[in-house]
């Protein structure tokens, strides 16, 4: 995993170097996220979520272009547990004296910020839309976990930090389209899949990431 981050970023800094010589256009994305986990045994529901960052666009022609990025993403997944007996993570929290009760219904999130380094590799099918593919290096900056009562009457809530727990790297994959509403505005569809587990081994089930994005950006 180390070995794929390196070689990331040097494909960063090669790209960099380019754009440094060409002129290319940059500039802010924001976006709405659909997260989620996937993989074996995981259990979670997706949750909104969202993103924002800088883009940089080198175009080689008319047709092909590459565009890294820079974004903060907030990720992650909940599920319901029902007529919980005890708390799933916390068997009792300790002013209480006690986990959530017998019966009691529980709302439990994972939050999973990332950096996401995103390099993207653009073909245009028309002058106004692209097909956007490549791979996305995520650097893991918070992470936490979260249970709460649902049932009425009960204000049962616990909430641990889960960064020792959790990979600092992830790599995924995206893929989606670029529609270019005006010359200096756009609008992105993308969805990216986690390819690698996003806790560490011993954490148990071993989810992946998984994100659908819509975003809206502005290039100078």
């Amino acid at each position: 995993m180390k070995r794929i981050a390196i070689a990331f970023v040097c494909m960063i800094m090669a790209t960099g170097a380019v754009m440094a010589q060409k002129t290319f256009t940059f500039g802010p994305k924001i976006g709405v996220d659909y997260t989620h986990f996937w993989g074996k045994n995981a259990k979670h529901g997706g949750r909104f979520n969202y993103q924002a960052g800088v883009f940089f666009e080198y175009r080689f022609t008319s047709e092909i272009s590459i565009a890294p990025e820079v974004v903060f993403a907030a990720q992650g997944g909940q599920y319901d547990v029902k007529g919980a007996n005890f708390s799933p993570v916390a068997p009792a929290v300790p002013q209480l004296k006690m986990g959530p009760g017998p019966g009691v219904d529980l709302k439990c999130t994972c939050t999973v910020n990332y950096v996401n380094i995103p390099v993207m590799f653009k073909y245009y099918i028309v002058p106004s839309l692209s097909v956007d593919l490549g791979p996305q290096l995520g650097i893991n900056v918070y992470s936490k976990f979260t249970e709460k009562s649902t049932t009425s009457g009960n204000d049962y809530k616990y909430t641990t930090d889960e960064k020792d727990l959790t990979n600092t790297i992830d790599f995924g994959v995206g893929l989606g389209f670029t529609y270019n509403l005006a010359t200096d505005v756009f609008v992105q569809a993308r969805y990216t899949m986690g390819l690698t587990k996003v806790y560490k081994d011993g954490y148990n089930p071993h989810p992946k990431n998984g994100n659908a994005q819509i975003a809206i950006g502005y290039r100078f």
